[in-house]
């Protein structure tokens, strides 16, 4: 008989296995974290169909995968306070910040995790010493096969470069420096209690520019208000999260970030929908001031589908809000939803972050 308890498998230096942790920590929801190794990550593949982390396994045995699907699933069947707006319009916004966040600040995080020696020699030794610990060894010898690896999957074939990698630090310290008056005029993204565009957020800030020695020492001098706002995340607790009214609009002081997104995000998700529509197998746009060729994502295809769905779901005057507020890119929204190449969740690699 179930105990009621959720099992929450990954690793804790994941940037998604962090964006579910407190999720779950927030809505009250009692749960077990399992630290995977090599065999208890090929067991969850082999659970959920698809070899990436977090896997979530609900008290009847039901497992999940993906933080955006589950987040959905959990905050419609579970107990606990709400952590989304009732207003369309805000919910759609904290949406949109919510994917934003998870695909277009992924590079960045993975970069300074990565193309830094110290950064890159003390996460490898990291997930050496955790994922690998069943592998029999040498730890410095899996630490070097880590850094190998990462460094190929999340600079080389992911479009860093000497032409765009000042590009990915100037995107880092521009966010910082739009969220930092945000976050030290209130406590959440859209005011007194964290919405789906605060977890996505965390999963970057908390896992990585708050942790990794490169990022956390720029984001403690130049945003402080953000380093206190991811402890307060963290601490955050349904007792009380859930005395506190919902946000019943998205802050139009938002607006500023939510065009530097919708400009960098959608132009992406674009590129890489036309790419994957015309049989291509990489994405070949230019962004801010570099121009980029990345490998096409079939979920990356899924995300923008998902996107003009929720788009075209609001009604006329929300969806001209929308549009006022993404700014020109919002017109990506307004265009005919093209459907994933393949299964979406099959392709995503996000084994080790």
């Amino acid at each position: 008989m179930s105990d009621g308890t959720w099992e929450l498998h990954g690793l804790k230096l994941s940037y998604f296995t962090g964006k579910l942790e407190a999720w779950l920590r927030v809505r009250g929801l009692p749960f077990r974290f399992v630290e995977m190794d090599m065999a208890g990550f090929r067991a969850c593949a082999g659970a959920t169909g698809v070899a990436q982390m977090p896997a979530l396994r609900s008290p009847e045995g039901i497992w999940l995968t993906d933080t955006t699907a589950i987040l959905r699933r959990l905050e419609a069947e579970t107990p606990g306070p709400a952590l989304q707006p009732t207003d369309p319009l805000a919910a759609f916004l904290s949406l949109f910040l919510e994917d934003a966040f998870d695909e277009w600040l992924w590079r960045p995080a993975l970069y300074y995790r990565w193309a830094f020696t110290d950064d890159a020699q003390l996460m490898g030794r990291r997930i050496a010493a955790t994922l690998m610990r069943d592998l029999p060894l040498p730890l410095a010898l899996k630490a070097a096969v880590v850094r190998r690896r990462q460094q190929g999957v999340y600079l080389r074939q992911d479009g860093v470069t000497r032409t765009t990698a000042p590009s990915i630090e100037r995107l880092y310290l521009e966010v910082l420096d739009l969220l930092e008056p945000l976050l030290a005029r209130r406590p959440f993204l859209f005011g007194e209690r964290p919405v789906a565009a605060d977890f996505g957020l965390f999963g970057p800030m908390f896992r990585h520019f708050a942790s990794d020695p490169t990022p956390s020492a720029l984001m403690r001098e130049r945003a402080p208000s953000v380093l206190a706002w991811t402890a307060r995340l963290w601490n955050a607790r349904p007792e009380s999260t859930g005395s506190v009214p919902l946000p019943e609009t998205a802050p139009q002081d938002l607006d500023p970030l939510i065009r530097l997104a919708a400009r960098d995000h959608l132009t992406e998700l674009d590129a890489n929908a036309s790419a994957a529509a015309s049989g291509l197998k990489v994405a070949r746009f230019r962004r801010a001031d570099a121009e980029w060729r990345l490998p096409v994502s079939p979920y990356r295809v899924q995300c923008l589908a998902d996107l003009q769905a929720g788009f075209n779901a609001l009604d006329d005057a929300d969806r001209i809000q929308v549009q006022e507020r993404l700014g020109p890119q919002a017109d990506v929204l307004a265009r005919p939803i093209r459907p994933a190449p393949l299964p979406a969740r099959k392709i995503r690699n996000r084994l080790w972050t």
